[in-house]
């Protein structure tokens, strides 16, 4: 036994690491996780290198291929051959500071197998999911041409996808790689996922008997992201990298975008010698425990970031949402410095570390973050919210922060400006993946956060770089703005937790004062509404994990609803510890957080009102009080409809709450 600190990670304990070489007598190898549950087995009798999944013994994952083709014609993983193996256990600590919880305990079995072709597999077995990646050592630059990745199921097993919401059904599949990465879920029989139309990760799988499987990717550098779909119409899912861009033009939205006018016939050119994605498998017999799962972070780099005292999260006072619409002022609201300075005082006065100045105060369609409109001096707004301790941060088009990032970084950083929400990157094609890691990279070099929207789902950056401290790729509040009333947002918050969110945090962008039953809603642009009960807007502060968290709506409505407002700034947007309370997937979920001697308890349903009895018992002993917002009687028709009731927590650490249609509830535990 050994200690040993290396940044962010503290190895506890590694013991059993050996290796022998193998002369191709031994085909198959099985790694079990610490549990004895879950085993993936990799196997290399056949034509190609495969590999299959088991827990409980129970085959969720039958026999599927893996591995790449090389430029010239080189098949990683054909007709394989071992030639080594070693194996270890490692158990160990990491800190997680700016996570969902501040303290991650890991442990798992690994098995590295080195093969003929100067390639290998590193494979992983942990108590709540599997995962693998291919290594190579080559040397000079390789061009990947394709990667084989299949999830093959041994029965006609449900599959829960979001497909990319740009291209149509049944076209061109290329059409698919230009897209926002938000879209809400359907689950159809393995066989009916789209054959022309891609699904984006991550993606659900039911295996039966409770058992679910959720696939993404994380350490994702250098490399296109992984799109899947059905090919062949059986049971086999497939993996589908974007090829790499071979030529682009500024375009898109407000010429903020790059558009690929021509891509190569490969996906990927890249160090011979490297660690390629990991292929993640996140497998629970709860679905509440997918929520708690921990194996995209565990799986990703440790963080390249010395000194993180620095990176502070907490919440945004947005001005997009809401069109910058308040009132009661002497001014006439916009992209101006007197409505900023509202925000600002409106942030300061209410606790809140930030206030953002989102897309229009550079001028439009220049792609120029060093042409700023007459309306706004941003010096002097910088000044202004120092003076208030309130954190400014700058919305930025991809383009323009991309092509001169340096010194847009610099000149920011030096004025005092906090971080940028940088926005409609749209792809993730190798070109575009580089640019996340090169933004992370830039702007932890000047001490800047970095929310990316208009993006790809995380795969593991915010433990590398924990200054990317939020992602979109999520389905979220801002389609209030502009979607048909059929749209099920309610469905949608109880199915993604369990889906998208398991790959990191979402920034959904949640806080919405104006509230609409499912006959009420409405989607308008200017003063928007949202699905579903007050409570549950509450609720969503500590269901959703968003370390900087917006606060959508106009200050002038959280100044209207001051009971509200001060709890949703007073709820911190970092944990000490996270617990899945209960939940099912697409009809309710129930989550804990604790900072310090506070929990707080989210729970929202779906157009099903439910009455609730929640298990406290992850309190453990002593006497507890609580501060509960539950959703009023009338709330099914008036959704701002609640009340606020201070509780005894009972001895047996169990109460029963009632949820309204859409509903949800929010409750504050401290301990006496």
């Amino acid at each position: 036994m050994f200690l040993m600190k290396n940044k962010n990670l503290l190895i506890l304990l590694v013991v059993s690491m050996t290796g022998s070489v193998m002369y191709g007598a031994k085909e198959e190898f099985k790694v079990t996780s610490p549990d004895n549950k879950t085993s993936i087995i990799i196997n290399t009798s056949g034509e190609n290198l495969q590999y299959s999944i088991e827990k409980d013994n129970r085959l969720l994952i039958s026999p599927s291929d893996i591995g790449m083709k090389l430029d010239g014609g080189e098949l990683i993983g054909k007709s394989p051959k071992v030639l080594k193996s070693s194996t270890r256990k490692v158990k160990s600590s990491i800190s997680a500071p700016l996570y969902k919880r501040s303290s991650i305990n890991e442990e798992y079995n690994e098995l590295t197998l080195s093969l003929k072709g100067n390639y290998g597999l590193q494979v992983r077995a942990y108590d709540d999911g599997v995962a693998y990646r291919f290594t190579t050592n080559k040397k000079g630059e390789i061009v990947i041409i394709d990667e084989l990745f299949e999830a093959s199921m041994p029965q006609s097993y449900p599959v829960t996808v979001a497909y990319a919401n740009a291209g149509e059904m049944n076209k061109d599949i290329k059409n698919n790689y230009f897209n926002s990465f938000e879209n809400t879920y359907e689950t159809v029989p393995v066989e009916k996922v789209a054959d022309k139309h891609l699904a984006i990760l991550p993606l659900m799988i039911d295996a039966g008997q409770n058992t679910k499987i959720v696939i993404s990717e994380v350490n994702l550098y250098d490399y296109p992201g992984t799109f899947m779909y059905n090919p062949t119409k059986d049971r086999t899912l497939s993996g589908h990298h974007a090829p790499a861009p071979k030529s682009l033009k500024q375009g898109g939205h407000n010429e903020l975008q790059m558009i690929v006018e021509e891509r190569e016939n490969y996906i990927a050119k890249s160090k011979g010698k490297r660690d390629f994605p990991w292929r993640a498998f996140v497998i629970s017999d709860n679905d509440v425990d997918l929520v708690n799962s921990d194996l995209v972070y565990k799986l990703a780099d440790p963080s390249k970031i010395e000194d993180t005292s620095w990176i502070k999260p907490g919440k945004v006072a947005w001005d997009w949402w809401n069109d910058w619409t308040i009132y009661g002022v002497d001014f006439k609201p916009g992209i101006n410095n007197d409505t900023y300075k509202y925000y600002i005082d409106f942030a300061s006065q209410n606790g809140i570390e930030y206030v953002i100045l989102d897309e229009g105060w550079a001028v439009n369609k220049k792609a120029d973050l060093f042409m700023i409109i007459p309306e706004i001096n941003i010096e002097e707004l910088v000044k202004y919210a120092d003076d208030k301790n309130v954190g400014l941060i700058l919305w930025a088009g991809y383009h323009a922060i991309n092509k001169d990032m340096e010194n847009v970084c610099k000149h920011y950083s030096e004025m005092g400006i906090k971080g940028f929400k940088v926005d409609f990157m749209n792809r993730d094609d190798q070109d575009m993946v580089g640019f996340y890691n090169r933004m992370a990279e830039t702007a932890a070099k000047y001490k800047l956060l970095v929310d990316y929207h208009g993006a790809y789902k995380p795969t593991g950056l915010n433990r590398t770089y924990p200054n990317a401290i939020n992602f979109e790729g999520v389905f979220g509040l801002e389609q209030m703005k502009w979607i048909e009333p059929s749209v099920d947002m309610v469905k949608y918050d109880v199915t993604m937790p369990y889906i998208r969110m398991v790959a990191g945090p979402v920034d959904y962008t949640q806080g919405a004062m104006k509230n609409a039953s499912r006959k009420s809603f409405k989607s308008i642009y200017s003063e928007p509404m949202s699905q579903g009960t007050r409570c549950r807007q509450l609720a969503l502060y500590a269901i959703f994990e968003s370390p900087l968290n917006m606060l959508c709506d106009s200050p002038s409505n959280y100044i209207n609803e001051k009971e509200c407002t001060d709890i949703i700034a007073e709820i911190p947007t970092v944990w000490d510890q996270t617990v899945g309370v209960d939940g099912k997937v697409g009809e309710y979920i129930t989550m804990a957080r604790q900072k310090g001697d506070t929990w707080y308890v989210g729970g929202i349903t779906d157009w099903n009102p439910r009455k609730q009895c929640v298990d406290l018992s992850f309190l453990g002993d002593g006497e507890f009080t609580g501060e509960l917002f539950f959703d009023g009687l009338n709330a099914d028709k008036a959704g701002r409809d609640y009340r606020k009731e201070s509780i005894k927590i009972p001895a047996n650490k169990k109460i029963d709450i009632q949820m309204a249609s859409g509903g949800g509830f929010l409750l504050k535990i401290t301990k006496k």
